[in-house]
């Protein structure tokens, strides 16, 4: 009984997420259908656990920005500098004849470095919109140039290839069975969702987006909680380019340009409200999977990368439309 109330109470709150779990079981139904013998296979469903966390994180970090009424279309750039800059690192201090077997101190000082550029950019992006008041698509764009040619200047163009072996763990290997990425996923997903729902900072980030001059009578400060949403969504992209570093044994410039805006059609999709103050960490992660899903279906199927593309733009519409035209009825 108990557990029905909770089931009820979720689709209550949130009846969304029912759409989204009938969409998934839909497009699984529909791929299976199209093509079993690939579709089906093992081998296809534990890349996708793989690959399934790099987007996912970005999706989630996106989600965050929105909360506030904000986006983050630096996401992708703060991800692959944050690969590049411990890429380099490894590098200068293991040499190229010993970077696989660098020692655990020289991956987490890797990882200071990654998480910290994460850190700082998500700061940068902030401070321009909290302090110099610029509009936030115009302020991450603006720094997702600059990460991305601060990339380039590192790496002079090509990929720098190589990292230690228990980064490339992080990306590759495998816990109890499961890959090391989705765990990974899996323990920050649950973190961020209860950070959102159960502690104080999440709670103001909502407040902030549902209603600004409600959360300014309540004493909150906003911009200060505005600065903390993006210095958040910095670390969860350096998360996401750490695993997609270590998954390909590489780090470029331009790696995951598809991410972006695949990551902004998973938060809408999932329910994240892009005017701010609705979205769950439930309804991305179902969202994500969703969309994993339906591209390993189109790549089984052989369709073109720009045609995927222009189905992704278009889906990205269809749903901002769907999302609109129930706002202004509700």
């Amino acid at each position: 009984m108990k557990t029905q109330m909770n089931i009820r109470s979720l689709i209550n709150r949130d009846n969304n997420i029912v759409q989204l779990l009938v969409m998934t079981v839909l497009i699984f139904a529909v791929m299976t259908a199209l093509s079993p013998d690939k579709f089906l296979r093992y081998y296809n469903f534990e890349s996708i656990t793989y690959i399934f966390p790099e987007l996912g994180l970005l999706s989630i970090a996106m989600m965050i920005a929105m909360l506030t009424g904000g986006i983050d279309l630096s996401v992708v750039g703060v991800a692959n500098l944050s690969g590049i800059l411990a890429g380099v690192l490894f590098h200068k201090l293991a040499g190229a004849a010993g970077i696989a077997d660098a020692g655990i101190m020289t991956v987490l000082l890797g990882g200071v470095v990654a998480l910290g550029t994460g850190l700082v950019a998500g700061t940068v992006n902030g401070l321009l919109i909290t302090r110099m008041g610029i509009t936030p698509i115009l302020a991450t764009l603006g720094t997702g140039q600059v990460f991305t040619g601060l990339a380039i200047v590192l790496t002079g163009g090509p990929a720098i290839v190589g990292f230690p072996a228990a980064w490339a763990f992080l990306g590759n290997g495998k816990i109890l069975g499961l890959a090391t990425p989705f765990v990974l996923f899996a323990v920050i997903a649950a973190l961020i969702a209860f950070m959102l729902t159960r502690t104080a900072l999440g709670i103001n980030l909502m407040l902030i987006g549902t209603n600004p001059k409600a959360a300014l009578f309540a004493g909150l400060k906003r911009e200060r909680m505005v600065l903390y949403s993006y210095m958040l969504t910095g670390v969860l992209a350096s998360v996401a380019g750490i695993i997609l570093s270590g998954r390909t044994n590489a780090a470029k410039s331009d790696y995951g340009n598809s991410y972006l805006l695949q990551a902004v059609l998973i938060a809408v999709l999932g329910g994240t409200n892009p005017a701010g103050g609705r979205g769950t960490v439930l309804g991305i992660t179902i969202a994500v999977a969703a969309l994993m899903l339906l591209s390993s279906g189109f790549q089984i199927l052989r369709f073109s990368n720009h045609l995927i593309d222009f189905i992704w733009g278009a889906f990205l519409l269809l749903v901002i439309v769907i999302n609109a035209y129930k706002n202004r009825t509700r």
